[in-house]
């Protein structure tokens, strides 16, 4: 049912000077867009980053990469407000100094999931905007989420998935960002996740594979002719050895039990677990719900890190 707009709304038909021609550029263009905050960023350059709601780690993380070196890149992040990575892609890009555009699958007004509330205020405080292609006061409906997710494809000049597994509602947004000739960037998992199929899938019928930060920042500089402006390198404590190392690596292909930890580092089980419990305590892996260990998003950022300086040698 809708409703009367609220303070900062406005309501945008296609048309009008306002409406951003990369919207108007779907064959079915929503007749209006229903903005809260700064509809003029709605056409500044940016990048679409979208994923799974239920990352792992490795998700989480590539996710804030890329929408980190987007900011750095001066363009917006705009993503769908989601849990997982779609909530992770905003929150980084606001950490970052970024603007951040959400669009949202219920009415502009409607804080749709709850977990979203406190990322709605930073956005619409920082100068962001929020988007919706139904009427004020839109409860969530089902037939809205796939439309939803064809405006963040059209707006932006390019899309990233941090993470996506099969079936995938992130389809329907990367289906979208190639009708339109958008370019489509994923980053590949290990064929042994469940949560990467869809990614991999994507790699495999086309979309720029992202391999690594160096590679998202060429993609980047080809398709917006921009450069970042700066690298943050967040400072992390070395691999304690070069057992944590082999460790880590293996955890980041996949979760490890500790048996298989013991094979990998030809050790007995006792001692496979002491190295398991330091690197616990050091806050390098975690123990997941079936007993199996998989890396933190901390050591994953640690990784990235250090392999852009040269630190660490794999």
């Amino acid at each position: 049912m809708s409703s009367s707009p609220p303070k900062d709304g406005i309501e945008i038909k296609r048309g009008d000077p306002m409406y951003p021609r990369s919207v108007a550029a779907l064959h079915d263009a929503p007749p209006v867009l229903y903005v809260r905050g700064d509809p003029e960023i709605l056409s500044e350059p940016s990048l679409s980053v979208v994923g799974t709601r239920l990352p792992t780690p490795y998700g989480l993380e590539t996710t804030e990469l890329a929408s980190r070196l987007a900011v750095e890149a001066g363009l917006v992040v705009v993503s769908g407000g989601a849990r997982g990575c779609d909530q992770a892609a905003g929150t980084a890009a606001l950490d970052a100094g970024g603007l951040h555009v959400v669009v949202l699958g219920t009415g502009a007004d409607v804080v749709y999931p709850g977990s979203s509330a406190g990322l709605i205020e930073r956005v619409l405080d920082g100068g962001g905007a929020i988007v919706s292609i139904a009427p004020w006061g839109t409860q969530p409906q089902r037939f809205l989420f796939p439309k939803r997710n064809r405006v963040i494809a059209a707006l932006s000049e390019a899309l990233f998935i941090g993470e996506a597994g099969m079936p995938s509602g992130t389809f329907s947004t990367a289906e979208a960002a190639m009708e339109l000739g958008r370019e489509v960037l994923a980053v590949p998992g290990s064929i042994f996740s469940a949560r990467s199929r869809g990614s991999n899938y994507l790699i495999g019928i086309g979309a720029c594979c992202i391999a690594d930060e160096q590679a998202l920042e060429m993609a980047v500089s080809r398709i917006y002719g921009r450069l970042r402006s700066s690298h943050h390198v967040d400072a992390a404590p070395r691999m304690k050895d070069r057992r944590w190392q082999k460790v880590l690596e293996a955890a980041i292909s996949a979760p490890l039990r500790s048996d298989e930890v013991a094979s990998l580092l030809g050790l007995d089980i006792r001692s496979a677990l002491e190295v398991l419990g330091d690197m616990t305590v050091a806050g390098v892996v975690e123990q997941a719900l079936d007993g199996r260990y998989i890396a933190t998003k901390a050591s994953l950022h640690a990784r990235t890190s250090f392999s852009h300086n040269g630190l660490v040698k794999t």
